[in-house]
């Protein structure tokens, strides 16, 4: 196993634990979240460069970093869906009554959740994405990355990382007693706007380059499907 691989199984490895330290109650075990989420994030723009420089690409590898990046976003959208949705029980059984989330974007035009139909489209796209380059791949069509596509993981990773930025900076203002402050609210402000900013293009992006794959490539696949059936 060479060092890409190496550092993308790492990242494998780091997912559990992206999607576990959020439910814990501290600042620094979320803060940890936030680190080793950023560490998986530079990661997986580094392993795949340093595979190319290096003529370091195997078929281990082309297997397993298309696994990590689904495992990590998987790993990282589910806890900020049930984090930032609109209500938090109060009790396990979801008997008590319901109290806003703590954890919802704050904006100057108030508090922004993340919705369940965006969770679905981002997840929901990615699945439809691996079948169809898949399909593909059996027709000898090789479909690579285009731009709104990458542009789409960066949004995303600033999404996340804002998210996970947030889970623990409100948790340290909460107990130190910060929240009430000036200068906690411009900074909860500026968070929130990077938040859902970023949220929106990650998900505009999402559909828009789906929609661009499957006007490059969609006939060309269920052509070729047709032919092979």
């Amino acid at each position: 196993m060479n060092l890409p691989n190496a550092i993308t199984v790492g990242r494998i490895a780091l997912t559990p634990l992206i999607a576990w330290l959020p439910f814990t109650t501290t600042w620094s075990a979320r803060f940890a979240a936030f680190a080793l989420f950023t560490i998986a994030a530079v990661t997986d723009y580094w392993d795949g460069h340093l595979a190319r420089q290096n003529n370091m690409v195997t078929d281990l590898g082309r297997l397993l970093d298309p696994l990590a990046d689904k495992l990590l976003l998987l790993a990282t959208l589910v806890p900020m869906y049930v984090m930032q949705r609109h209500f938090l029980f109060i009790s396990p059984l979801d008997i008590a009554l319901p109290e806003p989330s703590p954890f919802l974007f704050v904006t100057p035009f108030g508090r922004v959740a993340f919705p369940l139909w965006m969770l679905l489209v981002v997840l929901g796209r990615e699945a439809f994405m691996t079948v169809f380059r898949q399909v593909a791949a059996r027709r000898g069509l090789v479909i690579a990355a285009i731009g709104p596509a990458k542009w789409k993981m960066a949004f995303q990773s600033l999404w996340m990382g804002s998210a996970y930025f947030w889970f623990f900076a409100v948790t340290a203002a909460t107990k130190q007693g910060w929240t009430e402050l000036p200068w906690w609210q411009s900074f909860a402000h500026f968070n929130g706007l990077v938040g859902v900013c970023s949220m929106v293009g990650a998900v505009a992006l999402t559909l828009w380059s789906l929609w661009l794959y499957l006007r490059r490539y969609g006939s060309r696949v269920v052509h070729g499907a047709v032919r092979a059936g």
